[in-house]
């Protein structure tokens, strides 16, 4: 397969990867997905096809959003939340900006393990694909999914 059809068929979804693990940093992510695509580049031809492609460029990304995370020294997400009492309480764009903004403040809480298990989830990945990724069982991951899921609700909650 060409590298430009793998590029183009892969980069949203390592995009929107990348800017889960970076709260919206478009400009962090961008720069993570540029290295997850330069790693891609330059492992294609070690490429076993033990999984699917797509599967090994998210494990790709995962990793190189968590090799980032351990090095960085600063917060990645910003701390700043709109005030829930100041924002229009309705179905207007602001409003569904800043739950997404709390969602994210809340997987930014989890564990490295955690956040990469739920972001592949709120991606659309099946969970066995998951668990391919992640190197865990079907039942490993469909229970940390169902725990993951109990721990954000009650922290956006919050």
């Amino acid at each position: 397969m060409e590298f430009k059809n793998i590029y183009e068929d892969n980069y949203p979804k390592v995009m929107r990867l990348c800017l889960g693990y970076c709260n919206g940093n478009e400009p962090q992510a961008k720069d993570l997905a540029q290295e997850v695509f330069i790693k891609v580049w330059d492992n294609l031809k070690t490429f076993r096809q033990e999984a699917s492609l797509s599967t090994w460029i998210y494990r790709i990304t995962v990793n190189t959003c968590l090799v980032h995370i351990r090095n960085s020294k600063k917060t990645m997400f910003s701390s700043e939340m709109p005030n829930p009492i100041e924002s229009k309480l309705d179905d207007s764009k602001e409003h569904i900006e800043f739950k997404f903004k709390q969602l994210y403040a809340c997987i930014n809480k989890l564990n490295v393990d955690n956040k990469a298990i739920i972001l592949l989830e709120l991606e659309g990945l099946q969970q066995k694909e998951i668990a391919e990724i992640m190197g865990l069982t079907h039942e490993a991951i469909r229970v940390r999914i169902h725990r993951i899921k109990n721990e954000l609700t009650k922290c956006v909650k919050q």
